[in-house]
């Protein structure tokens, strides 16, 4: 059996421990080594479209899969994904598999919900949530403000 480009888009994600991202389309390869959503956000920004690439993604929460509703991939795979980003991409049409089903995505420290996350609990329409994204990226970038 031929692999598929998602199973090559796992496998280069494993193998490639910098990879945070893997996006396969055919002969097509895109690797990403920054963390978080940033170079999803910097993807809706230029306008690419991933309908036909199949993804690998470290770690998918609600934020992220959001953001993958507005680019439009075939498939996304995670070794950790959240239910709502799972329920999200599956609104979207997106296959998903995973290998961890969790509540929700920790924070880095791992004592509370991941940031994105958070701030799009309430939303569910995909290009809001590129707006609500881009201000809580602009406003982490900018750091704690001085009373």
């Amino acid at each position: 059996m031929a692999a598929t480009d998602l199973d090559l888009a796992r496998a280069l994600l494993i193998a490639n421990r910098d990879a945070t991202l893997v996006a396969v389309r055919d002969d097509e390869v895109i690797i990403c080594t920054e963390r978080g959503i940033k170079p999803l956000l910097a993807w809706v920004r230029e306008g690419r479209d991933l309908t036909g690439f199949s993804v690998a993604d470290k770690v998918v929460g609600k934020a992220p899969a959001l953001l993958y509703a507005v680019l439009g991939p075939d498939a996304v795979f995670s070794p950790v994904m959240s239910w709502t980003g799972r329920a999200v991409l599956l609104a979207a049409s997106i296959a998903t598999s995973y290998d961890t089903l969790v509540p929700h995505i920790q924070n880095r420290a791992n004592d509370g919900q991941c940031p994105m996350d958070a701030s799009v609990e309430g939303v569910w329409e995909p290009y809001e949530a590129v707006r609500v994204l881009a201000e809580r990226a602009r406003t982490l970038l900018a750091g704690p403000q001085p009373a």
